[in-house]
């Protein structure tokens, strides 16, 4: 019995030295934001006050104004080489959405995409934009396509892999399979454990998921993804915006009636790419191009391409009746 009592205890704390082990490995302290802007504020960055919030804003070149809208556990890094050439001919204006980037954590804890809109739309206003182009990827499209319905100041949409297209006939509204990423962060244990041990190899594996050519994901890129997520209050922040309930605006989807672009990554795991076709389905002025051997960040992954495709789409001129 006492030789079973041993066996236990050394057992147990053989275990707790596991713990602290996997705690000493994996536990990353908040960054300050700080120590953050000298590697990602740029020389076209600034904080603009908008929806109670200081919104990390980068506004490059001169032209009609074009916002690009990043998704989940991005910010607006991820639109740098799109930027690099609509900004020759466009007023390029990207983001950081509370919870992302350098803006962190909302002040109120709004995260939801319909707070999103009006954030975008204060940005606007204090640039003082009447009226504007709207990109937006993954999280970002659903927040651009609400734009897009919500108010005429847009003129065209541009909706890159993103969320929330319309469901299939028939199907539940929780109808198709989430990334494990997001199943983690739905349950409370491991959420709470990812606010305080996030362990690099985490992001090396989510980004493995969202790049269809790995070989195309750097070091540089992974760093930029993980060290944003480290700023004081993204985690929770993550946590709490995926706990955010949304309006569902898919059955509005038709009520969009500008032009609109629909570009998508064929190896898209995250979200595929069959909700191409159903948003064109559902959005009468749209055209669809599809990618092959991209995942679901094209502007990332096929920069020069996917940029080509947008310069095309924003340089047509409006069709009139009579030339129809």
């Amino acid at each position: 019995m006492r030789r079973f009592g041993r066996i236990v205890a050394l057992a147990f704390g053989v275990l707790i030295m596991l713990i602290m082990i996997v705690v000493a490995v994996c536990y990353r302290p908040e960054v300050p934001l700080e120590v953050l802007k000298p590697t990602y504020f740029t020389d076209q960055s600034k904080f603009i006050f908008a929806q109670g919030d200081s919104i990390h804003t980068r506004v490059r070149g001169h032209g009609p104004a074009l916002f690009l809208l990043h998704g989940s556990f991005a910010s607006l890094h991820t639109w740098n080489e799109w930027e690099e050439t609509l900004s020759k001919n466009y007023r390029t204006i990207s983001l950081d959405f509370p919870g992302h980037g350098l803006t962190g954590p909302s002040a109120q804890k709004h995260y939801s995409t319909d707070h999103y809109v009006n954030t975008v739309l204060a940005v606007a206003d204090a640039l003082q934009i009447d009226s504007f182009y709207v990109a937006g990827n993954s999280m970002g499209g659903t927040v651009a396509y609400k734009l897009a319905i919500r108010s005429a100041r847009v003129k065209k949409l541009i909706l890159v892999n993103a969320a929330g297209a319309p469901l299939p006939v028939g199907s539940a509204p929780a109808a198709g399979k989430r990334p494990w990423i997001f199943g983690l962060l739905a349950n409370d244990m491991t959420a709470n454990l990812l606010t305080r041990l996030t362990p690099r190899f985490l992001f090396e594996k989510v980004m493995g998921g969202v790049f269809a050519d790995r070989t195309k994901i750097t070091p540089a890129m992974v760093d930029r993804y993980y060290n944003l997520m480290l700023r004081e209050g993204n985690r929770v922040a993550t946590v709490e915006r995926l706990r955010t309930p949304n309006i569902d605006s898919r059955d509005s989807l038709k009520t969009i009636q500008i032009p609109t672009l629909i570009l998508w990554g064929e190896q898209d795991t995250w979200i595929p790419v069959a909700h191409a076709q159903r948003f064109a389905a559902a959005i009468p002025q749209s055209a669809v191009k599809i990618f092959t051997n991209v995942g679901h960040v094209p502007m990332e992954e096929n920069p020069h391409e996917s940029v080509q495709a947008v310069v095309e789409f924003l340089d047509q001129k409006p069709r009139h009746d009579s030339q129809q």
